[in-house]
């Protein structure tokens, strides 16, 4: 049996400890800093707060200041389940620890800036590692549509797994395939990724039309917005492919469970479709964060704040084209200058 290790104790990073727990492995689930309530909860009663439900008992609970202790012993992965605004943190925080180069499969989602370009978290923490001195480490990336608390009910779950080489996808098999955790993989990184995190970044839009619902006058008929959402998500889908095109990602993940299917299930509920609905009812995104969503991170925002201005340099100096992202200069003007929200329908193609 195999040595698995989690850092961070949010609910995916929690509810990702059931496939491997079902299937015998060793998990050590460490919290960060911000965990601390969720762990002493574990070690009490073994019940998650946020997703109230009960661990798998092959699951051993540690607060962010014994990462050293778990760390001991054979460790044969490492899951990073910490928010993309905790990564360096985790960077920072394992480097010094870690003597040796320990494969690593990441569940957090973003994209980070260097160099008037982008780059995939997965990038930044192998870089990250290297410069302690241990070695390069293999970085993979969990991406698809999964919602943490149907995956700790055991709900039939199908994901694609991120690798660079593809001769290890059966002993990731061996770590996570269970009857109800189903697997696809790609060693498309970079394709992956750019889904992973955009479709955070996009929900914000679709979640949109539920906020002015909510202030529109109701018809005689009580008809919905239906049309206008899957109008945004069709824009969104398109953009996102013209983006992960220009990193050279695989559009297959773009039309796949990374992209499309990550992006409807991300649609369904949420922080960032939340963050939407509250665009939608006529609030700034400063409003909206500071009186709805002040303990929440909303990944799609945190995106849009770091990678906003670096599209919009790209933007103008035309290395991408804005006439191909109307969508996307929406949500950062919404985002980045707290203007009202504004759907550019005459910019879509």
């Amino acid at each position: 049996m195999a040595a698995i290790l989690i850092l961070g104790a949010g609910v995916m990073g929690s509810a990702f400890s059931f496939p491997p727990a079902d299937l015998g492995h060793e998990v050590k689930l460490v919290g960060t800093p911000l965990d601390r309530e969720v762990i002493r909860e574990l070690k009490t009663s073994r019940i998650h707060p946020k997703l109230n439900m009960k661990l798998a008992d092959g699951v051993r609970f540690y607060y962010h200041d014994e990462l050293e202790e778990a760390l001991k012993g054979r460790i044969d992965l490492i899951v990073l389940g910490v928010s993309s605004a905790g990564v360096e943190w985790a960077v920072q925080t394992l480097g010094p620890l870690l003597a040796k180069p320990v494969p690593i499969l990441m569940l957090t989602k973003g994209l980070a800036v260097r160099e008037e370009t982008l780059a995939t978290l997965p990038q930044v923490v192998s870089d990250g590692l290297f410069a302690y001195g241990a070695g390069r480490f293999t970085v993979g990336a969990v991406g698809g549509p999964c919602i943490a608390g149907e995956l700790a009910a055991r709900r039939d779950t199908r994901v694609t797994f991120g690798w660079p080489d593809s001769e290890d996808f059966q002993w990731l098999d061996s770590l996570f395939k269970t009857a109800y955790y189903h697997i696809n993989y790609t060693t498309d990184l970079t394709g992956l990724e750019i889904c992973a995190a955009m479709k955070n970044f996009y929900a914000i839009a679709v979640g949109y039309p539920a906020g002015l619902l909510e202030v529109a006058e109701t018809p005689a008929n009580k008809a919905l917005m239906h049309n206008l959402s899957a109008g945004l998500f069709e824009q969104s889908v398109k953009e996102m492919a013209r983006l992960a095109g220009w990193m050279r990602g695989d559009l297959k993940n773009v039309y796949g469970l990374a992209g499309v299917g990550d992006l409807y299930v991300t649609c369904q509920a949420g922080r960032n479709s939340r963050m939407g609905r509250y665009l939608g009812t006529g609030m700034t995104y400063s409003e909206a964060k500071r009186e709805k969503m002040a303990e929440d991170t909303v990944e799609g925002a945190e995106l849009a704040l770091t990678i906003g201005p670096l599209l919009l340099r790209l933007f103008g100096s035309e290395i991408l084209s804005a006439r191909e992202y109307p969508l996307a200069s929406a949500i950062i003007d919404a985002i980045c200058h707290d203007a009202p929200m504004r759907i550019p329908w005459d910019l879509f193609d």
